[in-house]
């Protein structure tokens, strides 16, 4: 009974031998034509992304000679005051102090702090309060400058910044917090540099 079991035995095993796992047949190219021309439809775009230099118009050569105006344009995040104007020099107020660009200026990157910023385009000037921000000065005789808050000094109500300035000082006076005093500040120095540049 023994030996009949034992003979029994190598008979499955050697048919499961014979049979092929599923892994030894080759794979059958199984593409859904449809389904492929909807998916290349709807499939994101793999090209690497544009940066915001891929947008800008190139800037014009640096010219062999100077030229004879100075192109500014001068925007602020709301509005574009002015816009590739030729003048003849422009003052800003910087954090390292009031610095003068003609044509032909060597390229400058400064900061702007709150000041008077001047355009002079022949006998006229033209002058403006800004809170901050930063000019670019090209080798090309182009200023870009960007401003936080900027209009023109004749539209400034004198009486308004007297106020203005009262109020911070009050409110620094009064401050208990490093916020509060912090913010005061920040009023004082506005408004100190909007009467300056009233007055002066």
């Amino acid at each position: 009974m023994l030996r009949r079991a034992l003979g029994l035995l190598p008979r499955p095993i050697a048919a499961a031998r014979a049979r092929s796992f599923s892994t030894d047949l080759p794979a059958a190219h199984t593409a859904d034509a449809t389904f492929m021309e909807a998916w290349n439809k709807v499939m994101p775009n793999m090209d690497p992304p544009k940066t915001p230099l891929s947008f800008m118009h190139p800037r014009p050569p640096t010219p062999s000679s100077i030229p004879p105006k100075l192109t500014v344009n001068f925007v602020l995040p709301y509005a574009s005051e002015l816009s590739t104007k030729e003048v003849d020099m422009v003052i800003v107020p910087a954090t390292t102090g009031q610095m003068g660009f003609l044509p032909g200026h060597v390229a400058t990157i400064a900061e702007l702090k709150p000041g008077v910023l001047s355009v002079h385009e022949g006998s006229e000037t033209t002058k403006y309060f800004v809170s901050s921000g930063f000019v670019f000065i090209h080798a090309n005789s182009f200023a870009d400058i960007i401003a936080v808050e900027a209009v023109p000094l004749d539209r400034i109500d004198a009486n308004l910044v007297q106020k203005g300035l009262a109020d911070f000082t009050q409110k620094l006076s009064s401050a208990t917090t490093e916020l509060e005093k912090a913010e005061a500040q920040i009023g004082i120095d506005v408004h100190s540099a909007l009467n300056s540049a009233l007055t002066g």
